[in-house]
């Protein structure tokens, strides 16, 4: 079973943000795209007295992704990976173009991923990123 966190960064206020992840299966398989029928994401502010308290970013709301456009078959490992020498199989770049995703300096945001396989449970993954 993979463990459960969230993954930690900043983000520009008014910015883009450009997200990376290694996700997997319930057998700790990284997931492709011939494995998964959907992906979705939703961006969070966290109230800073409550922070179980979530306010949807307005457009960044259960929006679908394209999962051709997400997920790689083969795990990526180039510049944009720092964390190990394994890689990443998921890539999303908020879009900012119509609605801002990250309006608020000094505010905390979850963006959420939900990823339904194929087969099995779907794949919860978060991350939390300060506003600067």
């Amino acid at each position: 079973m993979a463990i459960a966190k969230d993954i930690l960064g900043s983000v520009f206020s008014n910015g883009s943000a450009v997200l990376l992840a290694r996700v997997v299966d319930s057998q700790g398989l990284p997931v492709t795209q011939a494995s998964v029928a959907s992906v979705e994401y939703s961006i969070f502010a966290l109230e800073v007295d409550d922070p179980l308290t979530l306010t949807a970013v307005v457009g960044h709301e259960a929006v679908t992704l394209d999962i051709a456009d997400v997920i790689f078959d083969t795990l990526q490992n180039d510049a944009a990976w720092t964390l190990d020498e394994v890689g990443y199989n998921f890539r999303h770049e908020v879009d900012v173009t119509t609605n801002e995703a990250f309006p608020q300096v000094g505010r905390v945001y979850q963006i959420r991923y939900e990823m339904l396989p194929l087969s099995g449970q779907k794949i919860v993954f978060r991350f939390q990123v300060r506003c600067i």
